[in-house]
């Protein structure tokens, strides 16, 4: 009798976990993550990239005010150009087959405005988009299963890669420091104490940020062109002038004040202004208005940026700063933990969308980006008596060639390899099981010991087992079977629930 009831319960068991199962692969929970990723990319983030460029204004003085203003993005869908210029329709198969790129052209809203007078917009092709297949944009994902089998595919394919040069390649999950939160830890190297790490991000755009407590007990700060600089410096440029308004900003503990007291007692920087003309002279700018303009810029446009990038978050820079000077104070003083650099929460997955879009914000606004392109060619057609068409501006095999080239090499943004990898196609499970792998920026050739061991909080969100033998030993790791990637909220969103919340609870505030 024991034994029928554990056998209808072990069955039970059975049918319970393969319809689980089953559901999980029908709503393609298997990769799921990537295609919502991208598919925020190409209607939210895409479009948010080229509002953030707003204008373009090419240097023409004879013209006066001339500007070219960027508007709404249009993506086609996925097509052909034939050698003889005709323009049709493609699907993955026939991508596979000729070994081509499955992607489909994006066109930019562009306006001419010269002299307070606009021109009539125009749709501008920029260039090719590769498509995610089975994303919105790609017309296997409104198909059935039938009408798949009649085109060519395999209607149990999950999708959630792309076709660059016939190959099928995927974006790979990639792990880093969660943005925007100081970890703070202890370091071995024969100069400082403890350090802080922290990923200032706005709108996809990253700064890294090092602070370091050194053994003679200098605060100092690392970002953009700034390096190892005097924290204590940049909190008088940021409106903190008096000593005693930055030891009570950083802390009311006088053990902790007293060991700041070094770094004021080092640097003998008076005022705002002679903060900002030290951190000018440490650009190596000898005219001191270009200086003065110079370091300001650094201070509000890329320090600690997720605060804000006007002159009115100077205040709220600093404040933020002296807090993590006190942690690492605390730290090295024994009063405070330091934070595990291991743990889960203070990592983050960066996923297809995250990817492109750093991709597409360097080839549009690097030095030699698109956009730099567009202005120069403007200015060196106008200059000829005309205003040029705004087609004959835009070179759009710079956008097309440099992501097919990045995804086709793996190469990234910041010299990062391996993040664009050929997918498995042995069998389902492979080619799954890749989907899934998460890839650690951490050097394969150093030892990383901590970085490598199992942590606690791995169970559950990533795979115990499934790791490489060899030197990428728990830096090469896959997500575990049921895990899911869930998605952050943007700046704005967070704060009307913040505004919403604190209306609820009857608190008045910012």
């Amino acid at each position: 009798m024991i034994e029928n009831k554990h056998m209808i319960y072990g069955s039970d068991a059975s049918i319970v976990m393969s319809t689980l199962l089953n559901s999980f692969i029908k709503e393609s929970y298997w990769n799921k993550y990537q295609l919502e990723s991208y598919n925020d990319f190409v209607k939210r983030r895409l479009p948010r990239i080229i509002k953030s460029i707003g204008t373009i204004k090419p240097d023409i003085p004879e013209l006066g005010d001339l500007k070219i203003v960027l508007g709404d993005i249009k993506i086609g869908e996925p097509s052909l150009r034939e050698s003889d210029g005709s323009v049709r329709r493609i699907l993955p198969f026939e991508a596979r087959l000729r070994d081509l790129t499955y992607s489909a052209p994006l066109f930019i809203e562009m306006t001419t405005v010269l002299g307070g007078i606009e021109s009539e917009p125009v749709y501008v092709y920029f260039g090719e988009l590769p498509v995610m297949v089975k994303s919105d944009i790609c017309p296997l994902s409104k198909m059935s299963r039938e009408e798949l089998k009649m085109v060519h595919e395999d209607p149990d394919d999950p999708g959630g890669y792309f076709i660059i040069n016939g190959a099928e390649r995927i974006l790979v999950l990639v792990e880093e420091i969660a943005s925007n939160k100081p970890v703070i830890t202890k370091t071995n190297t024969a100069n400082a104490l403890v350090s802080a790490r922290i990923n200032s991000e706005r709108e996809g755009y990253i700064t890294k940020h090092l602070i370091e407590l050194k053994k003679n007990g200098i605060v100092t700060i690392t970002f953009s062109a700034l390096h190892k600089f005097p924290v204590v410096i940049l909190l008088k440029a940021l409106g903190l002038e008096k000593d005693v308004d930055i030891l009570n900003a950083i802390s009311d503990d006088p053990e902790v004040q007293e060991e700041f007291l070094i770094n004021l007692y080092e640097y003998e920087v008076l005022t705002k202004e002679d903060a900002i003309d030290e951190i000018g002279k440490y650009l190596r700018i000898p005219q001191k208005r270009l200086r003065k303009q110079r370091a300001q810029n650094l201070i509000d446009k890329y320090l600690l940026l997720h605060l804000g990038q006007s002159k009115k978050d100077r205040l709220k820079k600093a404040i933020f700063l002296a807090k993590i000077v006190e942690r690492m104070i605390k730290v090295a003083l024994g009063k405070q933990e330091e934070d595990d650099i291991d743990h889960y929460s203070n990592k983050r997955l960066r996923l297809a969308g995250d990817l492109l879009e750093i991709l597409f914000r360097s080839v549009l606004l690097g030095r030699q980006g698109l956009i730099n392109r567009i202005s120069y060619n403007y200015q060196k057609l106008a200059r000829r008596g005309r205003l040029p068409p705004l087609q004959a501006v835009v070179e759009s095999n710079i956008l097309t060639n440099q992501i097919i080239s990045a995804m086709a090499v793996g190469t990234w943004v910041g010299g990062r390899t391996g993040t664009c990898q050929i997918l498995r196609k042995d069998n389902l499970n492979k080619s799954i099981s890749h989907m899934r792998y998460v890839h650690s920026p951490l050097k394969t050739t150093q030892e990383h010991f901590e970085a490598r061991e199992l942590h606690p909080t791995h169970f559950g969100k990533l795979c115990v087992a499934e790791t490489p033998e060899g030197a990428t030993i728990g830096l090469r790791k896959h997500l575990a079977l049921f895990a899911e990637i869930t998605h952050g909220i943007d700046d704005k969103t967070r704060n009307k629930v913040v505004k919403k919340i604190l209306e609820v609870a009857g608190i008045k505030g910012e």
